[in-house]
């Protein structure tokens, strides 16, 4: 699947407009940057860090902590419904330094 990255929250890996190819079901270990569903809004995917995985689901965690409008589990705790791994930042193509 697709993704378009919105937001600061992962900056400086992600940034806003970053288009990301995301594996389904693929197995995810800690440190993976990954693709779940909000966990109160799971019509909303968030792009997160996987941190570890616990009884309760998997600790996500922004790369900025700073960011305006940050959510992740520090918020709503571990999340159970990870949709799938990024594997590929591919758009755009190079980023220019800045």
């Amino acid at each position: 699947m697709r993704v378009r990255v919105e937001g600061d929250s992962m900056r400086p890996a992600l940034l806003p407009g970053d288009w990301l190819l995301v594996r389904r079901g693929a197995r995810i270990r800690p440190g993976d940057i990954v693709v779940a569903r909000l966990p109160d809004d799971p019509d909303r995917l968030i792009v997160k860090r996987a941190g570890w995985r616990g009884a309760d689901g998997w600790w996500l965690e922004s790369d900025n902590q700073r960011a305006a409008g940050r959510r992740d589990s520090w918020d709503f705790g571990p999340v159970g419904d990870v949709v799938g791994r990024v594997v590929l930042r591919y758009w755009p193509p190079r980023r220019r330094a800045r």
